[in-house]
């Protein structure tokens, strides 16, 4: 056997070796996340909610009327009061500004001000062991890559990897950019090992060449930006699904009810932040990552017409691409021109990232066409 592919064959093997491993540093983190979810501080509980029907009825009970001021006292989730004093200029276009005196209540979910020692402690720890596992991530990936002498997202399982690893470097980036998300730390890190998962255990394929049609600096380009898409667009969708809980259940908690939707303790439910701020955060990463969607889908017309001739010729990926994007331009118009917010907007938002996934594992497993070269085997 050549001295090449001995080395080869040791660096598919270091690869397989670093992904195990970056699963299990995910596993220990997942659980130090929840951990601190559970011994976390409490977020404020309905708070934006309430802070907004407050301003709309102060500005309606100032309107027509000269400057006038209001004091509005909003209760947070842990029994503290906050004093919001509402300064109205009346008159079409009135403008509201809020000052705030007395303590604040701190910043919502896990991480937040107020933790207990341990559990910030385990929060600290969970950062960690994620940075570790995705370092052990990034080297798995880059191993695969040397093994075969390309990129390392030429069929299933190496996507699996690599979007698996955007999801977490989608995670750890808005941590140092500071945007307060340690809420997510739960559900990246249950997708991170989920994905990896069902990537060694089902989707697992040699690291064979490609077949010619790959061979194409487009590979780098396009399916680079297609796993730095599904990678963010997966961090949407978590924020989604926890606004859509959080949402139920602040609106059981204005009923009277105590207990939180799907029999999960209303504490947990008091950790995440407020519903509109989930909203709010899962509409500006779609916002923010649907040109690089464009751009994907742009880039893998130009592709398909260096490799096969036809920029597009309605291949099931190619329709299914086209699907997946129609409704993520469904959202973000519905948002900006309808006015769509809260629950009718996230359902559109569901509906579009399950177009995703069916685009990657439906028609790469069921359905054949010209990317089939992408499936198991």
């Amino acid at each position: 056997m050549k001295l090449a592919s001995v080395v080869d064959l040791q660096l598919a093997g270091m690869s397989n070796k670093l992904i195990y491993s970056a699963m299990s540093v995910y596993v220990l983190a997942m659980f130090a996340h929840l951990f601190e979810w559970t011994f976390g501080s409490r977020g404020t509980v309905a708070r934006r909610s309430i802070e907004q029907t407050s301003l709309a009825e102060t500005v309606a009970a100032h309107a027509g009327k000269s400057i006038r001021q209001a004091t509005v006292t909003v209760a947070s989730g842990d029994g503290r009061t906050t004093t919001l004093t509402r300064t109205v200029v009346a008159g079409e276009g009135a403008t509201v500004v809020t000052s705030a005196r007395g303590a604040e209540p701190q910043p919502d979910g896990p991480g937040a001000a107020g933790s207990s020692p341990k559990a910030d402690l385990a929060g600290r720890i969970a950062i960690s062991l994620t940075t570790l596992g995705a370092l052990l991530h990034v080297g798995g990936v880059t191993t695969r890559g040397l093994s075969a002498m390309r990129w390392p997202w030429g069929n299933m399982y190496e996507f699996s990897c690599a979007f698996a690893l955007a999801m977490v470097l989608v995670y750890l980036g808005l941590l140092a950019a500071k945007v307060q998300v340690r809420w997510l730390g739960v559900p990246v890190t249950v997708g991170a090992v989920l994905t990896l998962g069902l990537a060694v255990t089902v989707l697992y394929t040699g690291a064979d060449q490609l077949v010619p049609a790959l061979h194409s600096y487009w590979l780098g380009i396009h399916v680079t930006a297609a796993t730095a898409c599904v990678g963010a667009f997966y961090t949407a969708f978590a924020a989604t699904l926890m606004y859509l809980g959080k949402d139920v259940y602040e609106r059981q908690r204005a009923l009277g009810l105590t207990t939180g939707p799907l029999r999960i303790p209303a504490s947990v439910w008091e950790r995440l932040p407020a519903a509109t701020t989930l909203d709010r955060f899962s509409y500006r990463v779609n916002a923010i990552v649907f040109p690089l969607y464009t751009f994907t889908v742009i880039a893998g017309a130009i592709w398909a017409e260096a490799a096969w001739g036809k920029y597009w010729e309605w291949d099931p990926k190619e329709t299914w691409s086209f699907v997946t994007w129609v409704a993520y331009a469904a959202y973000l118009h519905a948002r900006a021109t309808a006015g769509w917010r809260g629950r009718k907007a996230a359902y559109v938002a569901l509906v579009a990232f399950a177009c995703m996934l069916f685009n990657y594992y439906g028609i790469n497993i069921f359905v054949t066409g010209k990317h089939s070269y992408a499936g198991i085997g």
